[in-house]
């Protein structure tokens, strides 16, 4: 009854062929300027021309098109194409690269092991044991392949429709982080492409519907917010290049040579000059028993320890202690701070954002280790108000409106320790101005400090943890 539901939901969209404007087209603010060789595109975009038509769902709404921005670069592609990507589900992306693999260029795929499998491989009896995160996935891949709504994927329509199977059928070499012999990393997190030793593009999105686009089977989802990074340069490709390389080892088969997580070698952090941008560049995970400051997390911490006005954070998960002691520290020295976090991790125990906010949450009615509330607590955090479906799934700070900290590195032990995982440091104020109107956007319509919700779970542990 679910999936039937799901059907006629989408099945409204394609009739209605739904128009969106949350703006009106005379209150919506002027593009922003790009940079020459670092461009920014956000898929919740509210800028005036930032408008498209998704394919799969018929829906014209505003944002920027980051699938088209992946198959662009894709379709320019003359020699070779390198993806990392967690989760790879939208076919029109693996028709672009089955089409240059066709032509001659090297296209080359490694991917996170939970997600490395068609979907059309899936026996009934596989699919009825599905848990409900991964059956909501599964749905996902229905609505996106069953062309002719009969509530059944044809394997005529899965060769246009499931992308693994689509790169399986061209022929695509592809691997997953068991390559190196294990039951897999931590989780092979990246999220990066590329294009002839020269184009990068990165950010904080998943090649899923829910990831840039929104979810097939929710009308109102817009995507979950992110944002991605297009930028030229040789250089940078080759940093992105050696660390692709690491974990593709010697390929498909053969020896088990590929290395993910902790088995790659401890790698500094490179920065670059590109244009008028300065780029810091951090891979992780970094081993635990190395020092936290050589980590990517301490990577992100010098970075907020040079902010001088203001700190503004759009984050998936925070849940990084000694980043939130040196924001507390930047604030005690007069420095404004700002948050936003998803609703589904901010309140949770171990959130820094209850630091922030003076607020303790115990676990079985235990205080979390090194745990450090502040004494001035400020209001100036909370959760964005997004489309039923979404999750702001940004890794973002924003520092003085002229630095950027973002990639696919949540702010969690996780990511600095075990994850495969990129992180930009990008000193660039023409930058910087994306990523800042982004999250206006989202703070304008947030809902800030001790919700309701909050604090009934605040009195009902001072009733159970005395």
């Amino acid at each position: 009854m679910r999936l039937f539901g799901f059907f006629i939901g989408f099945a409204f969209l394609l009739l209605c062929g739904c128009q969106e404007r949350s703006l009106s087209d005379g209150n919506r603010p002027d593009p922003l300027p790009q940079d020459t060789f670092v461009e920014v595109y956000m898929n919740q975009n509210q800028g005036k021309g930032a408008d498209y038509t998704d394919r799969y769902r018929n829906i014209t709404r505003p944002g920027d098109d980051l699938e088209q921005v992946i198959i662009d670069a894709i379709n320019g592609a003359k020699s070779t194409i390198d993806v990392a990507v967690q989760e790879f589900r939208l076919p029109a992306i693996a028709l672009a690269l089955a089409e240059k693999h066709r032509a001659g260029v090297k296209v080359r795929v490694i991917l996170e092991n939970n997600y490395s499998r068609p979907w059309s491989e899936y026996s009934p009896l596989e699919i009825e044991q599905l848990s409900d995160r991964q059956r909501n996935r599964y749905d996902e891949f229905v609505a996106l392949a069953d062309r002719d709504r009969d509530k059944i994927v044809s394997p005529e329509e899965s060769d246009r429709g499931d992308a693994l199977k689509i790169l399986n059928n061209a022929g695509i070499p592809v691997i997953d982080d068991t390559a190196d012999g294990s039951k897999g990393s931590g989780l092979m997190h990246h999220k990066f492409m590329v294009v002839d030793g020269f184009t990068v593009v990165t950010g904080s999105a998943n090649w899923t519907s829910s990831g840039i686009l929104g979810d097939m089977t929710t009308a109102i989802s817009r995507g979950n917010a992110n944002n991605m990074l297009k930028i030229n340069d040789t250089f940078l490709a080759d940093l992105f290049l050696e660390e692709f390389n690491w974990m593709w080892g010697d390929g498909v088969g053969g020896k088990t040579d590929s290395r993910f997580g902790v088995n790659k070698p401890y790698r500094s952090p490179q920065k670059l000059q590109i244009g008028e941008s300065v780029i810091t560049v951090q891979f992780s995970p970094v081993s635990a028993i190395l020092d936290w400051q050589e980590s990517s997390n301490g990577l992100i911490g010098r970075t907020l320890n040079r902010a001088e006005q203001e700190i503004n954070l759009a984050l998936f998960v925070f849940s990084e202690q000694r980043l939130v002691d040196i924001i507390g520290d930047r604030h005690q020295k007069g420095i404004e701070v700002k948050a936003l976090i998803d609703p589904s991790f901010a309140f949770r125990e171990y959130s820094e954002g209850l630091d922030m906010l003076g607020v303790v949450l115990r676990r079985d009615c235990k205080e979390e280790a090194a745990n450090r509330p502040w004494q001035n607590p400020i209001s100036t955090v909370g959760i964005p108000n997004l489309p039923t479906g979404d999750v702001l799934h940004h890794k973002v700070g924003i520092i003085d409106r002229k630095t950027v900290i973002t990639g696919s590195h949540n702010w969690s032990a996780t990511a600095n320790n075990n994850n495969d995982e990129t992180l930009l440091i990008i000193e660039n104020p023409v930058v910087a101005a994306h990523y800042h109107r982004e999250f206006t956007r989202l703070y304008n319509n947030a809902s800030l400090g001790v919700s309701t919700k909050l604090q009934k779970k605040i009195a009902e542990q001072a009733q159970n943890c005395p």
